[in-house]
């Protein structure tokens, strides 16, 4: 049987620009197999802990349930809560946009489900994040127009104003 070779811990910093490039391909296939030979020689990489998530994610059009499953398990091994919380908003973003894509009976309210975590998650980032870092806003701000192009998925409410969004 063939065995997985090791990669070597100087090629990390190339192996990750590589993960990336991947997933910009849409090969996040590939993408995941890299992040997984690094976390294999650097188990801690939080970098390619961060890419790997998003690999995972970039599948939810093919394989919902194990790349959420799997996406999910990886995010306690980030080191920081900003990015713990951050990646989780954009794992049920990127879940309520693959509902939404597939359609069907239940689609809405499962997108609606998702979308609302995703903004619980991302109104914490916004509490954690570093001084000029406003991605957990410009996330939120995407949710927001999501919801806004797909009237279908109602009556979430916004916890900062209290107010039901798109009622």
């Amino acid at each position: 049987m063939l065995k997985l070779k090791p990669m070597s811990i100087d090629a990390i910093p190339a192996a990750l620009g590589k993960a990336e490039r991947y997933r910009l391909l849409n090969e996040p296939g590939q993408a995941e197999s890299i992040c997984l030979d690094v976390l294999a020689v650097s188990p801690t990489e939080q970098q390619a802990l961060s890419t790997l998530i998003l690999a995972l994610t970039d599948q939810f059009g093919e394989h919902p349930a194990a790349a959420l499953a799997r996406a999910r398990e990886i995010l306690p091994r980030l080191d920081s809560e900003y990015d713990r919380a951050y990646l989780a908003g954009l794992i049920c973003e990127r879940r309520a946009k693959a509902q939404l894509a597939r359609g069907g009976h239940g689609a809405a309210g499962a997108a609606r489900e998702w979308l609302k975590e995703a903004l619980e998650h991302y109104g914490k980032a916004e509490t954690l994040r570093p001084a000029g870092n406003d991605d957990p806003i410009l996330r939120w701000n995407a949710c927001v127009r999501l919801l806004e192009q797909h009237p279908e998925v109602q009556g979430i409410e916004d916890q900062s104003t209290g107010l039901m969004m798109l009622e």
